[in-house]
């Protein structure tokens, strides 16, 4: 017969970063694309704005992470986590989510690069103008 194991997922997402987070029940490893946590942010504030919701509700030393990441870059990447790990501790317990809530862990952050404009060099620079 097989062992069960409860594995709470979310998903996060934050400018064009996508991360998929399995929260296991264990000692704290954490494991971002095969890698470990420090080894794969190049500065420990993109690791500590990734692990916040954790420290939000004092629980890090609970579970194991294994995550999977895509796109962006640092920053949107530890965004995207942290949006997960909210994501998925919710599902380990709706009554997390006051205070998941009020720290501002659980609402999705809306700000995207705005696209190029056709006759335009960038999304809102404008060719220089000549009156003659």
């Amino acid at each position: 017969m097989a062992v069960e194991t409860t594995e709470f997922l979310g998903t996060g997402r934050r400018k064009t970063s996508v991360a998929r987070i399995r929260l296991q029940e264990g000692t704290g490893k954490i494991e971002i694309n095969g890698r470990e946590a420090d080894d794969f942010f190049s500065h420990e504030n993109f690791s500590n704005i990734a692990l916040k919701p954790f420290t939000t509700v004092e629980l890090k030393d609970k579970f194991d992470l294994r995550v999977r990441v895509q796109g962006g870059g640092n920053s949107g990447q530890a965004g995207a986590i942290a949006h997960g790990i909210a994501r998925a501790l919710l599902r380990f317990d709706p009554e997390l989510r006051i205070p998941l809530k009020q720290a501002g862990h659980l609402t999705r952050d809306p700000r995207m690069k705005e696209r190029k404009k056709a006759g335009q060099p960038g999304a809102r620079k404008k060719f220089q103008f000549s009156k003659r």
